[in-house]
C-alpha cells in the first residue's frame, strides 16, 4: 500500500505545476460528476462539538472506494494549528484492499477550489475578469489560483477582518498576472465583481453580502458555510438568486440553503454537467453555488493523485496489510519463525 505525504504532494506540484494539477483535478471532477448515477452517495457522517466538528466522508463506485477523515475547528489558528486537517484512503472494491493513504489537508483545499471552478464553468460568464474574495485564510490562495487558471482575471479584490491574513495573501500571490487590490470593506471588494467568493471560517450565522452591492451577472461561490448553524448569507439574499448545490440532502443540512425550503435549489451540479438542466441562461442573472464540500470530490482528487503517484513514482510502500503464504494463518504472524511474505 502506498503512503502519500505532504512532501510527496509538494514534489508532485514541483513536477507538474499547480495550474496543470488544477486542470487535471477539474477534469476528473467533471468526469465523475457526469457519472453521478454510478456512485454510492451519502451525506458525510459528522460528530459535532461546541468548538468544532470531526467528519467521515465516504464515496464509492464498482471499482474504487474512498473516504476522508476531516475536521473543522475555527479556533485552531489561535493555538497555532490549522482549522482543517484531513487524511484520505483509496481502496480497491474487488478485494477491499487499501491502495493508498494520503495527506488530504492540501488536497482538500485544492479539490475545493477545483470544484468551484467546475461550477463556474457552467454558471459564470466566460469573460469574467474581476474576482472578489471575502476571507483570506488558508483556502484563499488556492481559490484564486484555480480561478486564474480558467478565467482571464485582471483584478483580484480582497478583504478580511484580520490584516495579517490580508498581508499573507498579498505576499503569496504577489507578481501574478492579475492586480491585487486590498479593500477596507466587503462592500468595496464585491462591487462590480464578476466572481465573488466567500470563504470565512466563523461558526455562526452571518450576512456578508447585500444584494444591491452585487453586480448583474455575477457568479457567487459561497464556501464558508459548511455545517448546521454556520452560514455566510441571509435567507433574504438567497431568495433573490439562482442557487446550485453539490448534493441536496447534505447541503440542506449544512449549506446556505439550510435557511430555505427545498424548492430554493435550482439544480445539483451533476445535473448541469450531464446537461439535464441549463446553467447560466441570462447574462444578467446572479447565480450562487452553495458549496459545502462533498465526498465525490475527495474520490476524484484521490484517484487523480493515485494515478499521478504511479506516473511520477511518488509515495512510499509500507507493509500495513499482512501478506501471508497461507491467508488463513493470520495467527502465524505472531509465532516464531512465521513471516509475512508473498506466496
Amino acid at each position: 500500500m502506498k503512503i502519500i505525504t505532504v512532501s510527496d504532494i509538494q514534489k508532485l506540484i514541483e513536477h507538474i505545476g499547480l495550474e496543470r494539477f488544477f486542470k487535471r483535478v477539474t477534469a476528473a471532477l467533471e468526469e465523475d460528476f457526469s457519472r453521478w448515477k454510478e456512485f454510492r452517495l451519502s451525506p458525510r457522517h459528522a460528530t459535532h462539538y461546541p468548538h468544532g466538528v470531526i467528519e467521515l466522508m465516504p464515496c464509492a463506485n464498482q471499482q474504487l472506494y474512498a473516504f476522508k477523515y476531516v475536521n473543522g475547528h475555527p479556533g485552531n489558528p489561535l493555538k497555532c494549528k490549522l482549522s482543517v486537517v484531513a487524511i484520505g484512503l483509496l481502496s480497491e472494491v474487488a478485494t477491499g484492499y487499501p491502495l493508498m493513504i494520503s495527506e488530504m489537508t492540501l488536497l482538500t483545499a485544492m479539490r475545493t477550489a477545483a470544484t468551484g471552478v467546475l461550477a463556474a464553468k457552467y454558471l459564470a460568464r466566460k469573460e469574467s475578469k474581476t474576482l472578489a474574495i471575502i476571507g483570506t485564510g488558508a483556502q484563499s490562495e488556492f481559490q484564486v489560483t484555480a480561478f486564474a487558471a480558467f478565467f482571464p482575471l485582471v483584478e483580484v479584490r480582497f478583504y478580511d477582518i484580520d490584516p495579517q491574513a490580508m498581508g499573507k495573501f498579498t505576499k503569496n500571490l504577489d507578481g501574478r498576472q492579475f492586480r491585487l487590490i486590498p479593500c477596507g470593506s466587503i462592500t468595496e471588494a464585491v462591487r462590480h465583481a464578476d466572481i465573488v467568493i466567500t470563504a470565512t471560517a466563523a461558526k455562526k450565522r452571518q450576512s456578508l453580502l447585500n444584494f444591491e452591492d452585487i453586480a448583474p451577472g455575477a457568479f457567487i461561490l459561497a464556501m464558508g458555510g459548511d455545517c448546521p448553524g454556520k452560514t455566510e448569507l441571509s435567507a433574504e439574499f438567497l431568495n433573490q438568486v439562482k442557487v446550485v448545490v453539490e448534493y441536496g440532502p447534505q447541503t440542506l443540512v449544512e449549506g446556505e440553503v439550510q435557511q430555505c425550503p427545498t424548492n430554493r435549489i435550482y439544480a445539483e451540479l451533476w445535473e448541469l454537467v450531464c446537461k439535464h438542466k441549463p446553467g447560466r441562461q441570462d447574462i444578467n442573472e446572479i447565480i450562487l453555488f452553495d458549496s459545502v464540500g462533498f465526498a465525490l470530490e475527495d474520490y476524484s482528487v484521490l484517484r487523480t493523485v493515485f494515478d499521478l503517484a504511479q506516473e511520477y513514482r511518488l509515495g512510499t510502500a509500507l507493509p500495513l496489510i499482512p501478506e501471508l503464504i497461507d491467508p488463513k494463518n493470520l495467527f502465524g504472524l505472531l509465532e516464531t519463525g512465521e513471516r509475512s511474505g508473498s506466496p
